[in-house]
């Protein structure tokens, strides 16, 4: 039984997976209060972490629609969270014996909407939206949202590809983005998304999709569209049905695009059932989200002029899906949107329960051997480590069965191998070219292993204009073997950066005489229609008005995705894109915008919005772009000559303006920081940090980089790190000569 000292503790209301809730009193005011506490003796790290996190959010709000949090408490080896109590019960409660009726519903969704709305105004994104997290008082009508334990202060999060079972949140209620597998951030309308679920089952009585198989139910978030709320509970009016029919769109642009035009809808509702004894409400259909304008500028995530490359991939997927080995190159500038497209292939690859590893080669990392594949194959591992146990131990035997005594071999390029397959005895050492071919004949069956029919692979290399030979050779032995099946090779390069006789492309060459299936996208830059689309749909605006901004904006961008959506986010930024909130529309002056003379290269455009950023932010970023587009936080804290989380600190700014896209959850804790990994939003933006080190310090940056590492590097790891590290002394050699 729970003992706090200075409260009384009642009797138990709740219990999660994680955490036991009481009912209770506080001695010295009598005060009714909730008490929230982890329900293991010893919680880890991360759990108390969480808890520090749900408390110290929940109590600045400070908002009438969100429960106070009064304190935090130690309690022997765990943490207890003081609440207000107001004497509610949470809407699973309530909604336990029955759906809710129209006139109960209707009053109750007005004031989520309220509160998720001025949630969203404080900047934050809830992100576990669901009716256990949602507690109403039936008396005096008071309701108030909980548990802020996985919210977010940043205004966009791109989710990591996952095993179902640990993503964040509570999977039933996951918005598409949430899960990962849409190729799209995620912001605060995924509350939105979450709350359309929740609308559904209060309606109802049940949720819309009730697969029991975790995979399963990403696939139906992604993909799949419920049956609607009237044609199951024939009591629901169609407009009504059609509101939550608006929330659980699958794209956030078709979603409501603030709760509180939301909240507008509902209160029409309300008003047309005070009519004719209800009936009003099921002859009436108006147009939904008249007075919903969020105010923040956002650009619709689908891919624009995209649909015939879009629909050559995914015929390349469902062939390698069948039993085929291909490889498909995409080729285009930088900033074209190359790797968009590619991970337009998540939502089919998660209906065939594929596997996807992504890897990317470095323009400063040019010397290290298989880096993008290590990349790929190190995080293809990590997702393995997420998998159920029967799961893992079955990929542990087949690995195993393939690699036999050799698994060291795979495990020197893949070191995140080992955790899946456990330490391997040590190999014989051989001549070089002996040791070439035997790994390359263990690793082409390690590929054969992870490609099967039940979950097809498929690997995506980046920036392979920077491709190693070891890397490219390795490539070329996979696509000649044929007995690898299941498998899907994308690759992505500069083509404006290569020519005959660069490696790759003559590697290209001598696989296609030898009848490899090898396939190619060009993709060129938007067409000048389709940036006048992509402004009418992030402006709401006719054709007529935006073309004039879309010229100005194709004289400077060319069409260059990456550069267009830069180019438009700076103008928003510096106020010359605002929404006007008394005529309820966008504006802007095409004549004053062209008088700022913004730079028409992107380069310069991120360089000038990195300088905008605190000193010691914009110079951890020039040291983090030495690095790579991928750096550990542990590495840079060493260069950067700070404590981990001193860099961290100072990295925040970036982040919030997503110049650099963190590549776990680890940065959110204190305890995991040492592990949080990020890369840079883009590769120009990470040249434009190189760019702002003065070309005559360049060499003298890295020589302290080098000589940072060498000295900090344990001796345990130094083999790991030593490419890395020598690849900075080659970058400072006259330094050295001298």
């Amino acid at each position: 039984m729970l003992t706090l000292p200075n409260y009384q503790i009642g009797s138990q209301i709740y219990e999660s997976l994680n955490s036991l809730v009481y009912r209770g009193h506080r001695n010295k005011d009598n005060q009714p209060v909730i008490l929230k506490m982890l329900k293991q003796d010893y919680p880890t790290s991360a759990e108390l972490t969480r808890y520090r996190q749900e408390y110290e959010i929940t109590h600045d709000l400070d908002l009438a629609g969100v429960i106070k949090a009064y304190s935090v408490e130690k309690y022997q080896n765990t943490l207890v969270i003081i609440l207000e109590d107001f004497g509610g019960e949470s809407l699973k409660q309530l909604m336990a014996n029955r759906p809710f009726l129209l006139k109960e519903f209707l009053p109750v969704a007005i004031q989520i909407a309220d509160s998720l709305g001025n949630i969203h105004a404080a900047n934050l994104i809830h992100k576990d939206i669901n009716p256990s997290n949602i507690v109403v008082n039936i008396e005096t009508k008071l309701l108030k949202i909980i548990d802020f334990g996985i919210a977010s202060r940043l205004p966009r999060e791109n989710p990591t590809l996952k095993n179902p079972e640990q993503l964040e949140g509570t999977l039933a209620y996951l918005s598409p983005e949430q899960t990962g597998r849409i190729n799209r951030s995620m912001d605060y309308r995924t509350d939105l998304y979450s709350l359309g679920v929740t609308f559904y089952e209060l309606l109802i009585g049940q949720l819309p999709f009730t697969a029991t198989d975790a995979m399963e139910l990403v696939h139906c978030h992604i993909a799949k569209k419920p049956v609607e709320v009237n044609k199951v509970n024939s009591n629901v009016p169609p407009i009504v049905s059609d509101i939550v029919k608006k929330l659980m769109a699958k794209n956030a642009e078709d979603r409501y695009q603030s709760a509180f035009g939301l909240k507008a809808d509902l209160e029409e509702c309300l008003t047309l059932t005070k009519k004719v004894f209800g009936n009003k409400l099921f002859s009436t259909h108006f147009e939904l989200a008249q007075n919903d304008f969020s105010g923040k500028f956002e650009i619709p995530q689908k891919l624009y002029g995209r649909n015939l490359e879009i629909k050559t991939l995914l015929q390349a997927f469902e062939r390698t899906s069948q039993g085929s080995a291909e490889m498909m190159l995409v080729a285009g500038y930088s900033g074209v949107g190359k790797t968009a497209l590619v991970h337009e292939v998540h939502k089919p690859m998660t209906e065939k329960r594929g596997y996807f590893a992504a890897g990317k080669f470095d323009q400063f990392q040019k010397n290290v051997p298989y880096s993008a594949i290590t990349q790929a194959f190190n995080e293809f591992c990590r997702y393995l480590l997420m998998e159920n146990a029967e799961t893992l131990a079955n990929w542990q035997t087949k690995i195993l069965d393939a690699v036999g005594n050799n698994g060291q071999i795979i495990i020197d390029v893949v070191p995140d191998l080992e955790l899946v397959i456990g330490p391997q005895p040590a190999v014989a050492s051989v001549g070089p070219t002996e040791a070439q071919n035997r790994f390359q004949i263990f690793f082409l069956n390690f590929i054969k292993v992870l490609s099967e029919k039940e979950h097809p692979l498929i690997l995506f290399i980046d920036d392979l204009q920077w491709v190693d030979s070891a890397s490219l050779g390795l490539l070329k032995s996979i696509m000649l073997d044929d007995e690898i099946q299941h498998l899907l090779i994308i690759g992505a390069y500069r083509d404006n950066e290569v020519d005959g006789s660069h490696p790759f492309i003559m590697a290209v060459s001598e696989l296609q005489r030898a009848n490899v299936n090898i396939n190619s996208i060009e993709l060129a830059n938007l067409q000048q229609e389709d940036v006048n689309q992509l402004l009418q749909d992030s402006l709401s605006c006719e054709t007529a008005l935006t073309q004039p901004l879309t010229d100005l904006v194709y004289q400077k961008t060319q069409g260059n995705a990456f550069f267009t959506h830069q180019f438009l986010q700076t103008l928003y930024s510096d106020a010359l894109l605002h929404f006007d909130f008394e005529q309820l529309k966008w504006q802007w002056d095409v004549e004053q915008i062209a008088a700022q003379n913004i730079t028409a290269n992107v380069v310069d455009l991120m360089a000038n919005k990195i300088g905008k950023l605190p000193s010691k932010t914009s110079k951890a970023l020039q040291l983090a772009a030495c690095i790579g587009n991928k750096f550990d936080l542990p590495i840079l804290a060493i260069i950067y000559e700070q404590d981990q989380n001193k860099t961290l600190s100072v990295l925040h700014p970036a982040i919030t303006e997503v110049l650099i896209q963190p590549l776990d959850e680890n940065y959110k804790r204190l305890e995991m920081v040492s592990q949080s990994q990020f890369k840079f939003l883009h590769d120009r933006v990470q040249q434009a940090a190189y760019a702002r080190i003065d070309d005559k310090q360049k060499r003298a940056v890295h020589l302290q980089i080098g000589r940072l590492l060498l000295k900090n590097t344990p001796t345990d790891v130094l083999e790991e790190q030593i490419f890395d590290i020598v690849g900075h002394f080659n970058h400072s050699i006259e330094l050295l000569n001298n």
